[in-house]
């Protein structure tokens, strides 16, 4: 028996919290009901993009409670949702935490009308102490909010600039992905960069000025340059002295997708030539 009230937020503590984290981002909104989708489809476009270590992403669709039960454990939470406040469609709003200070009550609430702003009460409730302090809403107005359509333009393409905004700002540096070229002509990279840009093991390779376009293609029945299997964690090599022309830039050389080409770009400048300054 408890010897006294237990605090709101000690009732969580069942051993199956959410993992902790720097940054948890939310969307939320109904999938189902065109411009209100565009909280959980801005956390698909994030996920496509890549998520750095110390973030979470949480597709928090209509489910308020569960985006409450969420916060524990996040140090900074950054929420997006869909507005219909009578003002021109696609209108971004960033709300302060400091200016979401006052919540509705949690009083006479219905799962189909739990607001971002109903979440954030609730966590208060509900974590107590144990409730992210650092918090901001990015609010989207919407044009259209009718059942079964897709997401309208206009709201489409302020989500793709709020993207941009919460990467900048709440996502940590990322080191730009690197491949290797070897003394023997072999390019090599990671299991992961294999994954996400050459599925099918296989991709065209052409050599423009000081960059080296690898083109994914859809099947080794297309020809091209097969990604062998190098070691057992999955990372792959293929071989491209040929199209190098035997001047190899050996070394570490940064790797960034072009996504006007449909390729990964690599910057091949000798590394031992940019240390000279360029010199011959």
């Amino acid at each position: 028996m408890s010897s006294g009230p237990v605090a709101n937020h000690e009732l969580l503590d069942d051993g199956y919290a959410p993992l902790a984290c720097d940054t948890l981002v939310i969307g939320c909104g109904n999938i189902l009901r065109c411009d209100d989708a565009v909280g959980p489809i801005l956390i698909r476009r994030l996920w496509e993009q890549g998520v750095p270590d110390g973030v979470r992403l949480v597709d928090g669709g209509t489910a308020g409670m569960d985006v409450a039960f969420q916060m524990r454990g996040a140090k900074r939470v950054v929420i997006i949702d869909a507005s219909s406040t009578g003002v021109e469609p696609g209108t971004i709003y960033q709300v302060p935490g400091s200016e979401i200070e006052d919540v509705p009550e949690l009083t006479g609430l219905h799962t189909h009308s739990f607001r971002w702003d109903h979440a954030i009460a609730f966590s208060r409730w509900l974590l107590g102490p144990d409730c992210p302090t650092d918090v901001v809403v990015y609010l989207i107005e919407a044009a259209n909010l009718t059942p079964g359509e897709s997401l309208s333009d206009v709201v489409r393409e302020s989500m793709e600039k709020v993207a941009v905004l919460i990467r900048d700002d709440y996502f940590p540096a990322v080191r730009e992905p690197e491949v290797e070229i070897t003394a023997e002509g072999y390019l090599r990279l990671t299991a992961e960069m294999a994954a996400r840009f050459f599925p099918a093991d296989v991709c065209g390779a052409v050599l423009e000025g000081d960059e080296l376009f690898l083109i994914p293609l859809q099947s080794q029945a297309n020809g091209g340059h097969v990604l062998k299997q190098r070691s057992s964690a999955g990372d792959r090599c293929m071989l491209v002295r040929e199209v190098l022309h035997d001047e190899l830039p050996v070394g570490h050389h940064v790797a960034t997708w072009n996504e006007e080409r449909g390729a990964l770009a690599v910057q091949i400048t000798d590394p031992r030539q940019k240390a000279l300054g360029g010199a011959s």
